[in-house]
Formats: C-alpha cells, sequence, structure tokens
C-alpha cells in the first residue's frame, strides 16, 4: 500500500503552541495555569436553568442550520441596539461552533487558493490555519509595543498586492489586550474600500474593556457593511466556553456561502446550547459587568506586579483578560522562558512565538483565574526571573 501523506493544506500547520505548554506541564505536580483564555467563573444561573428546561422539555433534536429564529432574532436586536446594525435575520446572521468556527468558514467560503489574507501579528492562533486549509496565503502585519500594538495604517498598505483578499481585525485583541482607537478603525476602513478588501472583524472581547475603553465595530463605519463579516461569541463574555457558540453578521450574499460551507461540516448547532445562548442575552446583564469588575481587579494586580519584577516590561491593556509582557531583557525566547517556568515555577504561560514571529520576545499570562492563584503564580515568577538573571 503506497505510504499515506498529509494534506498539503495540514502539512504547512503546526501544533498549538498554547496547547502545547499543557502537554509539557502535564503530570507537575501543584501547577497555576495563567495559560487558557477562559474565564474562571460559572456562567449565569438563568443561562444553566434555560438550558436544562431545554433537555426536559426533550429540546434535543436537530435545529435550523443557521440557529434557532429566537437566538436569531435576538441577535439582530443586539447588533441593532448596540452598533446601531441593522442584519436580516433570515439571510444575514449564523450561529457556529464558537467564534472559531465562524472565521473557519468564513475563510473557506471566501478565499480562493492563492489569495492573501493579512492577518495581526501577534495575533490569535487560529488565524494562519484558517488561512492555510483555505488554500490562501497569510500575510502576518506587525504590531509593536512602542505602539500600543495598534494595527498602522501604514503597514497594511505596505503588505497589500493585486493577490490582496481579506484582512482580520481583532480587537480588543488577543493576545496583546489592546483595543482599537475609532481613529485607528477609521483608517483600517478606508484601506479596505479603497483596496476592495474583505475585511474579518474579530470581536469575541468586546465586552471586556476597561478605563472607558470603548470597543467599536468596523462594520458600523461608513460603506463597511457590505464587505465584512463580524464575527461574535459567548464564550467570553457569558463564561459559557464548553457551550461552544459563536456567531456571524454580513451581508447576504457574504453570509450565504458560511451557510453552505456550515451546512455540510456540522449541519447544525447543538439545541439546548442555543437556548441557552437566547436567555444569556435576553436576560440581565449584571454578571458580565461583575465579571469585567473582577478582571479589572486582577488586572491592576498582574499590571503592578510585574512592573516590580526586574526585566519585564509590560504596558497596561485595555481589553481581554490578557498581559503580553515584553521578556527581551532576559536573553531568551520565549519558548524558552515559558519553559523554564513551567519546570522551574509550576507556571504555565504562552509564548508569544505562538501567537506570530513579532510575538517573540513576550509571553501572554491570563488573568483570567482567581486572584489568589495570580499572587501565588506572580510570587513565582518573581523568583524564577531572579534565577534567568543570575543565570
Amino acid at each position: 500500500m503506497a505510504q499515506r501523506q498529509v494534506a498539503d493544506r495540514l502539512a504547512r500547520i503546526k501544533p498549538s503552541g498554547i496547547r502545547r505548554m499543557f502537554s509539557q506541564a502535564k503530570n507537575i505536580p501543584n501547577i497555576i495555569s495563567l495559560g487558557l483564555g477562559e474565564p474562571d467563573f460559572s456562567p449565569p444561573p438563568h443561562v444553566l436553568e434555560e438550558m436544562k428546561e431545554a433537555l426536559d422539555k426533550g429540546k434535543t433534536h436537530y435545529t435550523p442550520t443557521t440557529g434557532i429564529p429566537e437566538l436569531l432574532d435576538a441577535l439582530a436586536k443586539k447588533e441593532k441596539r448596540e452598533y446601531g446594525l441593522t442584519y436580516d435575520p433570515n439571510t444575514e446572521i449564523i450561529v457556529t461552533v464558537g467564534g472559531t468556527h465562524a472565521i473557519f468558514l468564513a475563510m473557506q467560503a471566501l478565499i480562493n487558493p492563492g489569495d492573501e489574507v493579512l492577518i495581526p501579528d501577534p495575533g490569535f492562533v487560529c488565524y494562519e490555519p484558517c488561512v492555510h486549509m483555505a488554500s490562501g496565503t497569510p500575510i502576518p502585519i506587525p504590531l509593536f509595543q512602542n505602539d500600543g500594538f495598534s494595527i498602522s495604517e501604514e503597514d497594511v498598505i505596505s503588505h497589500i498586492t493585486t493577490r490582496s483578499r481579506m484582512m482580520v481585525i481583532n480587537s480588543p485583541n488577543n493576545p496583546t489586550g489592546a483595543v482599537f482607537s475609532h481613529d485607528d478603525l477609521s483608517n483600517l476602513a478606508k484601506v479596505a474600500k479603497e483596496r476592495d478588501l474583505l475585511v474579518i472583524s474579530d470581536e469575541v472581547y468586546e465586552k471586556i474593556t476597561y478605563d472607558g475603553a470603548q470597543h467599536y465595530s468596523i462594520a458600523s463605519f461608513p460603506s463597511m457593511r457590505e464587505r465584512t463579516i463580524v464575527v461574535g461569541s459567548f464564550s467570553k463574555t457569558y463564561a459559557m466556553t464548553g457551550f461552544r457558540l459563536g456567531y456571524a453578521y454580513g451581508p447576504k450574499n457574504l453570509i450565504a456561502p458560511l451557510m453552505l460551507a456550515h451546512q455540510f461540516s456540522v449541519a447544525c448547532v447543538d439545541g439546548p446550547a442555543q437556548y441557552a445562548a437566547l436567555a444569556a442575552l435576553n436576560g440581565p446583564q449584571d454578571f458580565v459587568k461583575k465579571m469585567v469588575k473582577e478582571f479589572h481587579r486582577r488586572r491592576r494586580l498582574v499590571y503592578s506586579r510585574l512592573k516590580e519584577i526586574e526585566g519585564f516590561r509590560c504596558g497596561l491593556p485595555g481589553g481581554t483578560f490578557y498581559a503580553f509582557p515584553n521578556i527581551t531583557n532576559f536573553d531568551a525566547s520565549s519558548e524558552r522562558f515559558a519553559e523554564d517556568l513551567v519546570k522551574k515555577a509550576h507556571v504555565i504561560t504562552v509564548p508569544g512565538l505562538a501567537f506570530g514571529r513579532h510575538g517573540e520576545g513576550h509571553i501572554r499570562l491570563s488573568y483570567a483565574a482567581a486572584y489568589d492563584k495570580l499572587e501565588e503564580a506572580l510570587n513565582r515568577i518573581e523568583k524564577a526571573a531572579k534565577a534567568f538573571q543570575k543565570a
């Protein structure tokens, strides 16, 4: 039998740097994880009750491919209320298996072989693999700490070619915590219109901002709705990571091909989870405010402690629940530094290189962990940092 080979589109993809760190931490006792981007909160009680009720009532069968009508209507109202954007729930919204799945579908549906996709670097770990799986070519756009990790209009323009098809925007940003300003997004919108680029706007952290920072959806800028796929998720806002519920908005001509790819990949999304998501949208939002307030408290702790530890350089993130400190003073690669923290401090972080070439020289710390665990983890990191400096 001829030896089977991996498909070319997968041969170019490396395993997740996040998951690799967890593999290295396996069997290490008393480990503290600052690795995963998962709130340590349980979803609101009324959300859990709604899911239980859906199960009790036998709502366990296939659902419409795009999502249950009630949830699609609620999502349409949300976008109109919060961003002034009008989407037809019948043709311009789709419920997906998490935000990552929405991004995957958009690229499968809209990218042709050889098309170039501009992605932020550092950026969320799924962007580059999703481009490769769509047989496209990822083009990293560098984000720099000295610029607050914002996207430069000039850098975007300098990377555009005749094959450029799409641009991915993520604000609030994973892994840097940056929140793009109105001017930043206005400039990017101008580039997208002038160069006829489609846009995926990854807005899964839309509710997690601090100190008055405001999230803007680029789809709400003039002439951008018709070229933008807006991606959202219930995972971060309502601590519903395990429910795997995301969604995408867009004009009918862009959402229709996503629906086709969706139909033949997962058929439909978990029914009881959709009823839980409906309860999350329609119910009280006190949970979200309380969670973000606690993240704000943890953010201040992480920022203040990292400033005290010799060798780290860290800005104050405007959103998400990540810090992305610079570690170049330690004369170690981000991978070696993160590996040493696992071995010597028993703390899991993520090497910046996992998020792209320009993430090198940084590590990502998630402060979606309990306050006392953060305190202990930072104490351990401080001791390990002193040992690194002596070495």
